[in-house]
Order: C-alpha cells, then structure tokens, then sequence
C-alpha cells in the first residue's frame, strides 16, 4: 500500500511546487505572417551590422503588458482576459517608420494608438490579478511600439539611431487576437499559453460563454 501512495504523493507534491512558482507573462499582439517577415528582416540587418543581440531574440510582437505572478494565478488570468477579447472588436494596426527611447531602445513606430490604447483600458480592469507583490506589479506598454533592438550599448543606439531615424518603413495588420505569452523560471523561450480572439459579442453572450 506504502509503494502505491508514494507515487501519487510525489505528484501531488509537484503540483503544488508548480503552483506556487513564479511565471513571466507577456500580452502581445502579433503580426500577420508576411510582415512579421519583413520585420524579422529589418532586425537581423540592425543585428549584423550593429551585433545587438536583442535584435534577433523572439518573434516580432506588439506588447501590451508584462507582468510576473504565481502559476496558481493562470487560469484566473486568462478567463479575465478571454472575457476582453470575446467583447472586443478586431482593428487595424498602422505602422509607419522608427522612433526611439533614448540611449538604449530603437523600434517601429505605431501610429494607431487609440483603439491600443482602449484595449489596454479594459485590460486594467484585470491589473489586481496581475499583480504579485508591492515589488512586482504590471508593466502596461502605455505607448504601443514594435521594437527593432532593445538594451543597447550607446555606441549601438547613437549609430543606430543616426540611421534608422532617416529609414522608412510602412505596414499594417489587423489585430484579431490578442496572444497571452508565459516563460517559466530558467526557461529562455516564451511559450503560448492562449490566443484569445477579438468577437465583439454583447455583454449577455460573453457571460453565456464565460458562465454556460
């Protein structure tokens, strides 16, 4: 009898563990494939020429917001946030040429902010759950961006800067989904843990999905 709860105390040992780890999140959205491509593009030549390594880590996203919390937190998380989406409308995204942070971040300029902007909105209402600790609250990305290079040296972001700030670049997508991203602790990829797809259904029918 012994031998045969041992194995199922382990794993329920290692569900808890689980549970109480802490994750990274990350909510984005993402463009379609061809412009993905041809921005995956324009970072591997900012990163062959300036060998910034941030330009080449990850797939081209527009981040929403980072926050870090305990993996019980998860399903709560993701419920709040497919409730968003089921009631929101899909929208165009418009992206026109480079700005800057200055001295360490260069990236695509977004120039259709507001309906970003009203997506992030709703997504504060969901900010308690995000939260960790004092020390660990949600980052929202107030001003949306697509970067190219991030953490730069300032040789890097001075050159690059000099000439990115006279390139140009136009694209657009729409965004029909908005992608909730998780990297557990000593992982270095993200991995996808829902694509939440903008309905624009009506209050009654999302709570009919949420509660049927």
């Amino acid at each position: 009898m012994k031998q045969a709860v041992r194995p199922v105390a382990a794993v329920l040992n290692e569900n808890y563990k689980r549970q109480l780890a802490t994750n990274e999140y990350m909510l984005v959205l993402n463009p379609r494939e061809e412009l993905c491509n041809r921005i995956q593009r324009v970072k591997k030549e900012f990163y062959e020429v300036y060998q910034a390594p941030t330009a080449i880590g990850g797939k081209p996203h527009l981040g929403l917001v980072r926050f870090t919390q305990l993996d019980l937190m998860e399903d709560r998380i993701v419920q709040r946030l497919r409730t968003i989406a089921m009631g929101f409308s899909p929208f165009m995204v418009e992206l026109k040429d480079f700005g800057s942070y200055p001295s360490q971040t260069i990236f695509i300029n977004v120039i259709s902010k507001l309906p970003i902007r009203a997506l992030l909105n709703e997504i504060k209402d969901v900010q308690r759950l995000m939260k960790l600790d004092k020390e660990n609250k949600p980052h929202f990305i107030e001003e949306p961006h697509v970067p190219v290079a991030r953490k730069l040296l300032p040789w890097q972001y001075e050159k690059g800067w000099l000439e990115y700030s006279n390139k140009n670049f136009t694209g657009r997508f729409v965004a029909d989904a908005m992608l909730l991203l998780r990297r557990r602790k000593g992982d270095r990829a993200w991995q996808i843990v829902e694509r939440m797809v903008f309905q624009n259904l009506p209050v009654n029918t999302r709570q009919g999905e949420l509660f049927g």
